[in-house]
């Protein structure tokens, strides 16, 4: 399973240096590649995207 960013991102860009595996990209708001996402699994103990995430956008797909 893959986190997604919700339409409350406010494209603040702290995620985007956070993912281990460089699935985000950046947009009108910032969007996570499913087919790229590992939830940090092997190299964190919580996903950094939702970690850092200032409005909670970075959820569970």
């Amino acid at each position: 399973m893959a986190l997604m960013i919700t339409e409350d991102c406010v494209a603040c860009g702290v995620c985007l240096p956070e993912c281990p595996v460089e699935a985000i990209s950046e947009g009108d708001i910032y969007e996570i590649n499913p087919d790229t996402c590992v939830e940090c699994k092997g190299h964190f103990d919580e996903p950094k995207c939702a970690e850092v995430c200032p409005t909670d956008a970075c959820v569970p797909a």
